[in-house]
């Protein structure tokens, strides 16, 4: 054998396949790779994170408000102007023009009856009228010419030109027409009273707002029959809506007998919807209804709002606290917010709250005046109805994430 064959021998081919030993080892190291990254990822999404930290709130309400409490009591919000509004007449509706929720001002159009008989009426009243002073028109110029024929008939009898029975004629027919005349005058004042009670008739077809206030019942529709009584049967209805005066809402509560010497009219009161048990609306004492309830030994008590507000409706539940009518630290407490003690965290002459905004909480500095059995004036930094955390964690920053607690 030559070099050049001994040269072809050691020549290597790099088409020729791999083999299958060096495969495997390839794949095995591959494999290891693979398992060795998602251990570490698993590791990763396995580490502990911390969870939002979960706290209580409690509302700042004003200081001016703050008295102590010498009577709770629970009743309902009522409307001393409320009003089902009905027609004069029994008639039916042609048009309603008032929805439920809807403002409406005094003398404003709610209804519309069927007119077509009441209008009858007043046209052929009107027509009465004009036919009326047609007539004494008719009788005033017959008069003026009786009155011209009586002078010129006097005037002739005194010369003895005709006899005295013509002159008694001609007086006789003077003071016919002036007879006839009053009659004719007094004709025309019935037709134009007439004329007015088919106005009225007319009018009362047109049912209008007593007062001003909200709709908050819609009774009627086009086609039904509407009259000022019960017809009977279900077919007839009463009242085309109610309406209810937002300015005359007030309190009412019943107050046990046994604690109605701690009430008495023009006394200040804090009362709280049960729908918005955080607001507190001022008020205070109307009156004290004069009698008692035998079987709940109750006396009925009427308070007054001292804010008005959209958000007070008739028939809400209520909770009242009559006030002593002494402000906790009488002067000091004029100005600023209330929040329980415990959500004040002292940070030297001053004090820090967390305020509750969305998910996450805002650190705020504030002016800090008296504590207030187990409440903290702040004069400064904090609005009423703000929402403070109670007993914030160490740990909690401004933006920090938190979650409420049931009922917090």
């Amino acid at each position: 054998m030559d070099k050049s064959d001994l040269l072809k021998q050691l020549h290597i081919d790099r088409g020729a396949p791999e083999a299958p030993r060096a495969r495997s080892h390839r794949f095995i190291l591959a494999g290891c790779a693979l398992l060795a990254l998602l251990a570490g990822a698993g590791a990763w999404f396995g580490l502990p994170r911390s969870a939002p930290p979960t706290v209580r709130t409690a509302v700042a309400r004003a200081a001016s408000q703050a008295a102590d409490s010498v009577l709770d009591a629970s009743g309902y919000v009522t409307a001393r102007r409320q009003a089902t509004v009905s027609a004069k007449v029994t008639g039916k509706v042609t048009e309603v023009l008032i929805e439920e929720g809807q403002q409406v001002k005094e003398g404003a159009v709610l209804a519309r009856l069927d007119d077509t008989e009441a209008t009858a009426q007043l046209t052929l009243a009107q027509a009465q009228l004009v036919a009326a002073r047609s007539q004494l028109a008719e009788i005033q110029a017959q008069l003026v010419q009786a009155e011209r024929d009586y002078a010129r008939q006097d005037e002739l009898a005194r010369r003895n030109l005709i006899s005295s029975q013509a002159l008694d004629a001609a007086l006789a027919q003077r003071d016919t027409l002036r007879a006839r005349l009053g009659s004719a005058d007094e004709q025309v004042h019935v037709a134009r009273e007439s004329v007015a009670v088919a106005q009225v008739q007319l009018d009362n077809t047109v049912i209008r707002a007593p007062f001003g206030g909200v709709v908050i019942t819609k009774s009627a529709q086009p086609g039904e029959m509407i009259s000022p009584i019960s017809a009977g049967g279900g077919f007839t209805r009463t009242g085309i809506g109610t309406i209810v005066d937002m300015d005359s809402l007030e309190i009412q509560v019943d107050v046990n007998e046994a604690f109605i010497n701690r009430v008495t009219p023009g006394q200040p009161v804090e009362a709280m919807l049960n729908a918005y048990p955080d607001w507190r609306i001022p008020g205070e004492v109307i009156a004290i209804i004069p009698t008692a309830d035998r079987s709940k030994a109750t006396v009925k008590v009427r308070i007054a709002f001292k804010q008005k507000d959209p958000r007070i409706i008739p028939d809400m539940g209520v909770r009242v606290a009559f006030l002593s009518g002494k402000p906790a630290t009488a002067q000091a407490l004029m100005s600023g917010v209330l929040v329980p003690a415990e959500s004040v965290r002292p940070d030297g002459a001053k004090g820090i709250v967390f305020v509750h905004a969305g998910a996450t909480v805002q650190r705020r500095s504030v002016t800090l005046g008296p504590s207030v059995g187990g409440q903290r004036q702040v004069l400064d930094g904090l609005r009423e109805s703000e929402r403070v955390v109670l007993s914030p964690p160490e740990s909690l920053k401004d933006g920090d994430k938190v979650k409420l607690a049931e009922g917090g």
